[in-house]
């Protein structure tokens, strides 16, 4: 939609569903952003079954929270604490409206680059989340660096999503694909370290 300055106006925001556990029907917004996709509902069904025996009493880290949909999907059905990063201020703001909606105390929002978080951090997470905007993060040496930055508990999970063809071949020493799926133009998987 274009005004009289031929300035595109913002539509409304569209809405993503969290699909299971206790805020299971609740909706969360989506802002209009570039590379702003949200996880499918589909793909979050399968990601949370490969899940659903850990899930429980998890710390997680999305660290490209977006809608905060995985994140929140989490913390729904289970996890301790949901640690979501986000670079832009509007996104933060709305998650966190959120956050207060849901009285979701276990959910915390963090308006900071990814890569910093991770190297600042002195959290430890048994779920790390991975759904970048495609082909505007390299999937490989953000993994080094997760490795590096000693974020991550023994036996944890990290879920990744990419473009098809996109997803990393080149793990850190010890850490195998546990699962890969695909959905449409979408490639996934988690790995265990």
């Amino acid at each position: 939609m274009r005004s009289k300055n031929n300035i595109r106006l913002t539509h409304a925001p569209q809405q993503v569903r969290i699909i299971g556990g206790m805020w299971r029907g609740s909706k969360l917004p989506v802002m209009m952003r570039t590379g702003l996709r949200p996880t499918a509902s589909r793909t979050r069904e399968t990601l949370f079954n490969w899940l659903q025996a850990t899930i429980t009493g998890c710390h997680c880290l999305d660290l490209f929270a977006g809608s905060g949909v995985l994140g929140f999907e989490a913390a729904s059905r289970g996890a301790l604490s949901a640690d979501l990063i986000e670079m832009d201020r509007q996104v933060v703001d709305m998650l966190r409206e959120q956050v207060q909606r849901l009285q979701a105390t276990q959910v915390n929002i963090f308006h900071q680059d990814a890569f910093k978080y991770i190297t600042q951090t002195d959290q430890q997470y048994d779920v790390v989340f991975i759904d970048p905007p495609f082909d505007q993060v390299d999937l490989t040496e953000l993994l080094k660096q997760i490795h590096t930055a000693g974020i991550i508990k023994a036996h944890a999970n990290i879920y990744i999503e990419a473009a098809t063809g996109r997803l990393p071949t080149e793990l850190p020493v010890d850490w195998v694909w546990q699962r890969q799926s695909k959905a449409g133009e979408v490639e996934y998987g988690l790995i265990s370290t």
